[in-house]
């Protein structure tokens, strides 16, 4: 039996899913861009709780690692490591693309696209080689008929659409627990490369030291 706790917080909201062998056994989903360090845990406990499991007894804990919210991804991927550390628990980071892409298998040959919001008019655009940024304006062109999802799907869909491209706009546009689940499951089993738990940063930090460096420590 494999139990697995998948944590989400990477865009606006957070989740909390147990899901055993494929299967959802307790589920906690709360939207808002805001607040995820504080409800996380609270959720995670709660499913938990509902399913009368204790932490000890998962197989592993599955966090998404981004691309996404700067504070949403750094407050799961803390979780995470926090329950794995208490309970002695592996923890495996699955990307926002990965567990998109696992909720669509059957595309008609199209090639899945997943676009992310990174708010001023750009996305996370992932084309199956890993994200990058790019303006809503500047789109790059598939060289086939393409299928869009994540939580910028529509702009990105109605855009290409626009020039004439053919596109389908699929519904997912949040990773769901199962299939984070499902993606940490072919990661542990080595199907998948590995990934560090680590926060998927595509943008270099906004945050810069002043080029003079810090202000020394008071004296006294």
């Amino acid at each position: 039996m494999t139990l697995v706790l998948a944590l989400d917080s990477a865009l606006a909201g957070c989740s909390a899913t147990l899901v055993r062998d494929g299967q959802v056994v307790a589920s906690r989903h709360q939207p808002g861009s805001s607040g995820q360090a504080e409800r996380l845990p609270m959720m995670a406990q709660a499913v938990l709780a509902e399913a009368g499991i204790a932490a000890s007894a998962l197989a592993l804990v599955a966090v998404t690692v981004g691309p996404g919210s700067f504070t949403g991804v750094r407050a799961g991927i803390a979780l995470a490591h926090g329950i794995g550390l208490a309970a002695g628990v592996l923890v495996v980071g699955v990307t926002v693309a990965e567990a998109l892409m696992d909720s669509l298998p059957f595309l008609g040959g199209r090639v899945l696209w997943t676009a992310i919001d990174s708010r001023r008019g750009r996305v996370f655009l992932d084309r199956g080689n890993g994200p990058s940024t790019v303006a809503v304006d500047a789109l790059p062109v598939p060289f086939g008929p393409v299928a869009i999802a994540g939580d910028a799907a529509t702009i990105v869909a109605a855009r290409l659409a626009a020039r004439g491209i053919d596109v389908m706009l699929t519904d997912a546009r949040f990773p769901a627990g199962r299939h984070i689940a499902a993606v940490a499951c072919q990661r542990l089993a080595g199907a998948r490369p590995p990934l560090p738990v680590q926060p998927l940063y595509v943008d270099p930090p906004e945050a810069r030291l002043p080029a003079w460096g810090l202000r020394p420590p008071p004296i006294g």
